[in-house]
């Protein structure tokens, strides 16, 4: 919104900063980040006395957790409101890509809003069943990758990049729209199975967000795509604003979610920004990247496919517990070395996709 403001520019006055993406991007950081300290206590209180309970815990999961009953859930709304608000003030409300991130990101976050507001109201678990929320969630997928589609450059439209093949791309045509749908909803569920100790999930977050971020601004900008060899996607760069309120809102939301949490994201906050990094991913073609930038994520949510189909099997399990995190809490780890050793790992990670980028 206030990018309109480099109207009034004469070029040589302080509007003219308006203009420029990574000015925005850092007022959109500072923006979030605010308003993440001003309003994170009110609303942590306000969680309090209307959940009153908290989030139910899981009786088959690791006793350690049953210290955290009567903590409030839902904290994604203090990430989502930070983001919201930030994203509106600083990027340009004219950008497709940017809607289609958006309203991604929002559409999951209701579905986790849903899910957490059953699991309080009944005091169990079970929440929102299993398939109404990916059936959803593939609705949701669905016209994001068709939008997607539809606002990319002829030349892109229902291509797949191919990391460390300059420029090689791979035509899916019609099947371009399921792919879609399998990395949006793929990557929702992968935060949602991560999000299971204090802190664990949002840092890796922020980190792939960051590193999806300097991706879409390089391949937004026909110079360094040219000079890196990768795809250019015009319009793309502005994403780095919806990515910066991110980075901000997630580090509002840590400041209360440290250990202890006063405070837990909810399938509010870790289906809504799992679906973001899913959707930042297709809209700038590099969809193969996220699966190494979030590998995290996919490790936890292969760990929760092999325990299941294992048992199934065989009767027996490869795990102590699925997700993986819960396999090294049995295993006797403290629940800070757990999130701290991940976030190391996450960032390693963000380090190799950004690699591929000149690896080409």
């Amino acid at each position: 919104m206030l990018y309109w403001l480099a109207q009034f520019s004469d070029g040589g006055d302080i509007f003219n900063l308006f203009r420029y993406i990574t000015f925005r991007a850092g007022a959109a950081f500072f923006t979030a980040l605010i308003f993440g300290f001003i309003f994170g206590r009110p609303l942590i209180d306000f969680l309090r006395r209307k959940q009153k309970k908290g989030q139910p815990i899981r009786e088959d999961g690791p006793q350690t957790h049953f210290v955290k009953a009567g903590t409030p859930t839902m904290g994604g709304l203090l990430i989502l409101s930070a983001l919201l608000v930030s994203t509106l003030l600083w990027a340009r409300l004219d950008n497709p890509y940017v809607w289609i991130v958006l309203l991604v990101t929002y559409a999951f976050g209701m579905i986790g809003f849903a899910d957490d507001y059953a699991k309080v109201t009944k005091q169990n678990t079970k929440g929102v069943s299993s398939r109404t929320r990916f059936l959803i969630g593939l609705l949701i997928a669905a016209l994001a990758g068709a939008a997607a589609a539809w606002v990319h450059p002829p030349a892109l439209t229902g291509k797949l990049a191919l990391p460390f093949l300059n420029e090689t791309m791979l035509n899916l045509g019609i099947f371009f729209v399921p792919f879609s749908m399998v990395v949006i909803v793929g990557a929702a569920n992968a935060v949602n199975l991560t999000d299971g100790l204090d802190g664990l999930a949002i840092m890796p977050v922020m980190i792939a967000a960051g590193t999806l971020g300097v991706i879409a601004y390089t391949v937004g900008r026909v110079d360094f795509a040219q000079y890196l060899g990768v795809n250019y996607v015009p319009g793309t760069g502005e994403l780095l604003i919806f990515v910066a309120a991110l980075i901000g809102g997630g580090l509002g939301f840590l400041w209360y979610n440290a250990p202890p949490a006063a405070v837990f994201m909810g399938d509010t906050g870790s289906l809504a920004l799992g679906g973001a990094l899913g959707a930042i991913a297709v809209v700038t073609k590099h969809e193969i990247v996220l699966a190494i930038v979030g590998g995290l994520f996919v490790v936890e949510a292969m760990s929760v496919i092999i325990q299941v189909l294992y048992f199934k099997r065989t009767g027996r399990r490869v795990f102590l517990m699925a997700p993986i995190h819960h396999h090294f809490e049995k295993k006797g780890w403290a629940e800070p070395q757990i999130v701290i050793r991940f976030w190391i790992i996450s960032l390693i990670l963000a380090l190799i996709g950004l690699a591929t980028l000149k690896l080409r």
